[in-house]
């Protein structure tokens, strides 16, 4: 399945519509809010954004980084 969106937020509601009907609200809270804590996805008041990214320089960026 394909979700087609115009931006890189889509709208929780959005979402729910275009999953399957078996999809169960509590169960489609408890995947956003471990892709959230898992820092793969960002919500925010206008959506969700996919925030993840897994890019080998990236990574290393990171971890030399200093966290202020």
């Amino acid at each position: 399945m394909e979700i087609a969106i115009s931006d890189d937020t889509i709208p929780v509601a959005e979402l729910k519509k275009q999953l399957p009907k078996q999809v169960n609200h509590n169960t489609l809270k408890t995947i956003l809010e471990y892709l959230e804590e898992s820092n793969k996805i960002a919500v925010s008041i206008k959506g969700i954004t996919w925030i993840h990214n897994d890019h080998h320089r990236l990574n290393r960026a990171v971890s030399r980084g200093i966290e202020l």
